[in-house]
């Protein structure tokens, strides 16, 4: 049986490791390299690195900061955040990472996810979605989640899945940093419509929400950075009560 993943996640601004509440009110959570390093000792299966601020500011990822993450990593490694050519992804490639996620290039030019997975092959290739619920709807977010697309959630999921995403990086904006869940009803209309892998993202705060999300969700990886980074969950002891409800896990 596949496992299920636990996947931090490395919110990058200014060379930092940052997170907030809903994508705002941000603070400082320590040096990516040291993070890093920390979640490959601790067990985590893969690693996501969002350089957050790439794309509002129209620049390429930091690809030296992602080669001194990659170089403490022996875990899958992807990295988004102001990719928007072939070019930005041969060079985050060449510094280390596994695979990229991508957002508002993809929303810009659905067929550049084509692109990507012919060239680089579909396992390679991430789209990340940050949708945001309004007036009973999950709306998809684009620009570090400032701009709303009017696409809807489930519909652009299942575009880019046809497409050759290898993976979906399923973000409730309305969860987000809120410690209160994921995003159950959400994650599961959208593992129910693809046949790729689902991420989970937005709204942990306890182990019971891991279970959750895999069991309700149907999600097949679940990301996470609150509870990581301020050490209020440890990935051993996490891995161990998923394992304990009957999840499967990499122990």
């Amino acid at each position: 049986m596949v496992k299920k993943r636990l996947i931090p996640c490395l919110d990058v601004r200014d060379g930092r490791t940052v997170k907030g509440i809903q994508f705002e009110g941000l603070r400082d959570a320590g040096d990516p390299v040291a993070l890093a390093a920390r979640y490959a000792r601790e067990g985590a299966d893969e690693l996501v690195f969002l350089d957050i601020t790439a794309t509002n500011q129209r620049r390429q990822p930091l690809t030296e900061l992602v080669r001194d993450v990659a170089r403490v990593l022996d875990i899958p490694f992807t990295v988004g955040g102001g990719i928007s050519t072939v070019a930005d992804v041969e060079a985050l490639l060449l510094s280390g990472a596994d695979k990229v996620s991508i957002n508002s290039a993809a929303l810009a030019r659905p067929g550049f996810i084509a692109d990507l997975s012919r060239r680089f092959g579909s396992q390679c290739v991430v789209v990340a979605v940050d949708a945001r619920l309004v007036d009973g709807e999950w709306q998809v977010m684009t620009r570090a989640g400032t701009q709303a697309t009017g696409r809807q959630a489930v519909d652009w999921c299942r575009e880019a899945a046809d497409l050759g995403a290898g993976e979906l990086l399923l973000t409730s904006m309305s969860h987000d940093g809120t410690k209160s869940g994921f995003a159950l009803e959400l994650t599961r209309a959208v593992s129910n419509a693809v046949s790729v892998p689902v991420i989970a993202s937005g709204g942990a705060g306890q182990p019971s929400d891991f279970t959750e999300v895999f069991q309700a969700g149907g999600a097949d990886a679940a990301l996470a950075a609150s509870i990581f980074h301020f050490n209020e969950t440890a990935l051993p002891a996490l891995k161990q009560y998923l394992h304990a409800a009957g999840i499967h896990v990499r122990l």
